[in-house]
């Protein structure tokens, strides 16, 4: 039988022919967004099988500029009536804004037509429902080994979304996108205790997720995790504090990812820089003269925006206002170059930017967003950049992460840290902190590992804007080394 979330539910044929005859042909520029989205959850959390649940959601987004206006409108219903009712709410809506906008929006300036679809290798009917199952109950019994592990999980979430975008303005041009998505999610956890002491270990924190069918779950070795989560979780309790003092850190993939999203990623969004996050979650430090001059990093520092890499999270065709997806570095040898902003970001500032307006679900206009936000290899392996530090250590998994309002100054916590002394590692340590001013972190970058140890990784729970979007972002990264960071430990 057919699976269920790995088949589109949607013939879009029709649909599109109605979206289209919806559109109004008399205005500057108008869209159709659909979003079809079918997700599937499954938890064993110590050896038994908590309730599955599945989600659907369908609707579409009626986007209308025009006279100088924007406006729009939502709605679940497909019909030819819903659509039209629809359009004009969002026409409506742009009559009431046109001149009384902050500053000119000008409507994309493309009409896209192209398809894109997730890679995938091994197809979801491959694993049927029962296997599936199975699969989550070997991983829970060998993360629960030992009495001082007091709570574990083993989860498998995976979603498909269906996207069409199909655009019209006055001038008679159209425009049509069609996009199929294929999300997994593995995760598991271990949290062990003894007195006073508790330490949980993850598979990731999440970020070991991507794109594709059942070959995701090897590509991370999730069928092979759980024993070294339980025993790093064990390996915690008789572990010392992480020590507190300036030295030298080496960050693992999975914990580089949250030091890319939340202290490079964010502070670039154009949106933000111009403002519109500062009710929400703050602005950025950096400022529109900053772009083509300002050293954000250390000369190893490379960092691209790609959501063409296969079987990334946040990979794409087209961004959701039709822009085609290409690859943009970000920072060169550590100068900043340009900005995380879609078309209408980039009309607005004058800067250029990339291919990034995206949108949670269909009941959302689409922001500036990261995708996939990637650190590029350097030419050290992870042998050498251990042997480089005299004193620090390697931070693995974060736990925690905090922030300022201007994505400068931040402070992030790991689960799991191993100590170096004279290019060795000598033992874990736990709780492992370290915090700095993002400019000075990034020129503090002394050594990038190569391509052996970067991983393609993503965050699938980043959130911003009002009203509140929940989006995945990609990251990837090699093994990193910071020289002269202030370290501390939990218990400190």
């Amino acid at each position: 039988m057919t699976d269920l979330l790995s088949a589109p539910l949607l013939d879009t044929s029709p649909i599109a022919d109605r979206l289209k005859a919806a559109l109004p042909t008399d205005v500057d520029y108008a869209s159709a967004r659909l979003s079809d989205e079918r997700s599937e959850h499954l938890t064993v959390r110590q050896n038994n099988l908590e309730p599955i649940f599945n989600e659907f959601d369908t609707g579409v987004m009626i986007s209308v500029w025009n006279g100088g206006g924007l406006g729009y409108a939502a709605t679940a219903d497909l019909s030819e009536a819903g659509l039209a009712r629809a359009v004009e709410r969002a026409r409506h809506w742009a009559d009431v804004t046109a001149g009384h906008m902050v500053g000119t929006i000008a409507p994309p300036p493309h009409h896209p037509t192209g398809t894109y679809q997730s890679p995938v290798e091994v197809s979801w009917d491959s694993m049927p429902l029962d296997d599936r199952l199975e699969l989550l109950h070997q991983q829970s019994r060998l993360l629960g080994i030992d009495d001082r592990i007091v709570d574990w999980a083993a989860r498998l979430t995976r979603r498909s979304v269906d996207t069409l975008l199909v655009t019209s303005s006055s001038d008679g041009q159209r425009g049509e996108v069609e996009q199929r998505f294929q999300y997994v999610y593995p995760g598991m956890r271990a949290t062990a205790n003894e007195g006073i002491n508790t330490q949980t270990r993850t598979f990731g924190a999440n970020a070991f997720c991507g794109q594709g069918g059942a070959e995701v779950l090897g590509r991370f070795g999730f069928g092979d995790a759980a024993s070294r989560v339980a025993n790093e979780a064990l390996e915690l309790l008789d572990a010392p504090n992480c020590p507190d003092g300036v030295m030298d850190i080496l960050l693992a993939p999975d914990q580089m990812i949250l030091q890319i999203h939340e202290s490079i990623g964010h502070p670039l969004e154009l949106d933000r820089i111009l403002g519109d996050e500062r009710n929400y979650a703050g602005t950025s430090f950096v400022t529109p003269d900053m772009f083509g001059s300002f050293r954000y990093g250390s000369d190893l520092l490379n960092v691209s925006f790609d959501p063409t890499v296969p079987g990334q999270l946040a990979s794409y065709g087209f961004d959701d206002d039709g822009s085609p997806a290409e690859k943009q570095l970000l920072i060169k040898d550590g100068i900043l170059q340009r900005g995380l902003g879609g078309a209408v970001s980039q009309q607005r500032s004058g800067l250029e930017g990339v291919s990034n307006s995206r949108a949670s679900s269909w009941n959302r206009p689409p922001i500036d967003r990261m995708a996939n936000l990637n650190v590029e290899p350097g030419d050290s392996t992870v042998d050498e950049l251990i042997a480089s530090v005299e004193n620090g250590v390697y931070m693995h998994t974060n736990n925690s992460w905090s922030i300022d309002d201007s994505r400068n100054k931040f402070q992030f916590n790991c689960e799991y840290g191993q100590r170096i002394q004279n290019g060795e590692i000598v033992g874990a340590v736990r709780n492992p902190g370290y915090r700095g001013i993002s400019r000075t972190f990034w020129r503090s970058l002394a050594g990038v590992a190569d391509g052996d140890s970067f991983t393609v990784m993503g965050t699938p729970n980043c959130g911003k804007g009002e009203l509140n979007q929940m989006v995945g972002t990609g990251h990837a990264s090699p093994a990193c080394r910071f020289a002269d960071v202030e370290v501390f430990g939990g218990e400190s």
